[in-house]
């Protein structure tokens, strides 16, 4: 593995790694890691930096919902113009082209069911070229994007035997 994946490797893990910690793990210095961060952030290899959170945790109210679109291809462009113009939407958080039953996997967020669904009826499934919209709601999350969520838990009493 080359210092660029060992890299990748490990901030996929752990963005908040800072350079110093990144440079012990990797046996390099310093000034060259934080070179081929840089090198990786102009490229587009590294897309951003998010936190994981579970909003189940909290007071706010958030609904996600998995959204299977079928579309009809533009000549020319493909899926592209149509995922793009989803993508726009503040409510959407993912978009991915699929194999299979459907063309796009919308994942979207509001603050209730309701919201979503008028995002689906007045939004989504009303953009030309949108066939069909299949919509499944997000009922609990027990692990994302490699974190698990849910911790089992675990009997901390003694245990007395007779």
């Amino acid at each position: 593995m080359n210092t660029r994946e060992e890299i990748l490797s490990i901030i996929e893990k752990n963005s908040r790694i800072d350079v110093h910690e990144l440079s012990v793990l990797l046996g390099a210095e310093e000034i060259l890691v934080a070179n081929e961060l840089k090198a990786l952030e102009d490229e587009g290899v590294i897309c951003g930096y998010h936190s994981m959170i579970d909003w189940s945790k909290t007071n706010i109210e958030k609904v996600n919902a998995l959204i299977e679109v079928k579309v009809t291809p533009t000549r020319g462009q493909g899926f592209d113009n149509i995922a793009e113009r989803i993508y726009k939407y503040p409510e959407v958080t993912s978009v991915y082209l699929m194999s299979g039953g459907f063309d796009l996997m919308v994942i979207v967020e509001g603050k209730s069911l309701l919201e979503v669904a008028g995002f689906v009826n007045n939004k989504l499934a009303t953009l030309d070229n949108v066939l069909s919209t299949a919509t499944h709601f997000i009922l609990k999350k027990y692990k994302d994007h490699g974190t698990i969520l849910t911790k089992k838990y675990e009997d901390t009493r003694e245990i007395i035997t007779p």
